[in-house]
């Protein structure tokens, strides 16, 4: 499963305190000429600016220099943490990090107050992310939690994700496609009949004969609003349902794209992924990436992202 919190992005100078952190270490670094404890991760000294520095273990204990509480979350995706406590801490060796206080009752946080590491594993790769809390708790590791496992499921074994669960809908957005769908023939007399429907009666669509000769594709195409249309024909298995909403609405398409066409005679199938969620006043919006392909084809046809709207 996925997380569609923003995370940090390891660089060559940072890299070393990303995977010790995997590693359920807290490094930092040092200078070999003047002894100084630097962070940020940086290339050279911030006390002599010498380019002689190296990455240490360190316990990760100090103490809360200063923080703030959070309530209204700057992102939606946040929205399952709060109240959040911001907060910046100053290690024992004099640097400070800015992070986040877990596990600590707002009554109970005060500046000043004795702290320990939290490496917080936050996806199933064991990415992690430095957090802190009381001296007095556990610390250590808190290791994933996949927020799908557990609910129940239905009749068809697709996992029930409750409107109001944003972690597990988060989760969804895993970034993988479903299963192909069936199948459905594109042929000259459906063409022929979303032509007469919708006036768009081109002869790269309706004219065979004329295709054959001018047309780059030497054949007649299906229009892309047809293909895209045919998708409410393809039966494509969910691995999810979402339940406890009041209404459900298709609220349009962030992107619809045609990147290849569909000759006459072609058999089509589809998949999708949810590709987006986001929480606002209007309700969660799920965005499901719709993927139709001639058969054989590795190129789509149609890219479709369909948005979806929960109240």
């Amino acid at each position: 499963m996925a997380t569609l919190k923003p995370m940090p992005l390891a660089t060559k100078i940072s890299a070393p305190f990303w995977q010790a952190l995997k590693e359920e270490q807290l490094k930092i670094q040092q200078c070999n000429q003047c002894n100084g404890w630097v962070f940020f991760p940086r290339n050279h000294c911030s006390h002599c600016l010498a380019h002689d520095l190296e990455w240490q273990q360190v316990s990760g204990e100090g103490t809360l220099y200063s923080y703030t509480l959070t309530r209204i979350p700057t992102m939606p995706e946040f929205s399952d943490e709060m109240p959040q406590a911001l907060a910046v801490v100053e290690l024992a060796e004099g640097v400070r990090i800015n992070t986040t206080l877990i596990d600590v009752a707002e009554a109970d946080i005060n500046i000043g107050m004795a702290v320990k590491p939290v490496f917080d594993k936050v996806t199933p790769d064991g990415d992690t992310l430095l957090r802190f809390t009381s001296i007095n708790n556990a610390g250590g590791v808190r290791e994933y939690v996949d927020p799908l496992k557990g609910l129940e499921q239905n009749a068809k074994g697709q996992v029930q994700v409750p409107v109001s669960n944003l972690a597990a809908l988060y989760a969804l957005a895993d970034n993988k496609f479903t299963q192909w769908s069936n199948t459905v023939l594109v042929d000259q007399d459906l063409i022929n009949a979303f032509a007469e429907l919708s006036g768009d009666d081109y002869w790269l669509h309706t004219d065979p004969e004329r295709a054959k000769k001018d047309s780059p594709f030497k054949t007649t195409i299906a229009h892309g609003s047809l293909v895209q249309v045919l998708q409410s024909r393809l039966t494509i298995a969910l691995p999810f349902e979402i339940t406890g909403f009041g209404t459900m609405v298709n609220y349009g398409s962030n992107r619809l794209r045609f990147p290849a066409p569909v000759p006459v005679g072609s058999t089509i199938h589809g998949r999708s992924k949810v590709k987006d969620i986001s929480v606002s006043h209007k309700g969660v919006q799920l965005t499901l990436e719709m993927n139709i392909h001639v058969v054989g084809n590795e190129k789509p046809s149609v890219i479709n992202d369909l948005v979806i709207l929960y109240r």
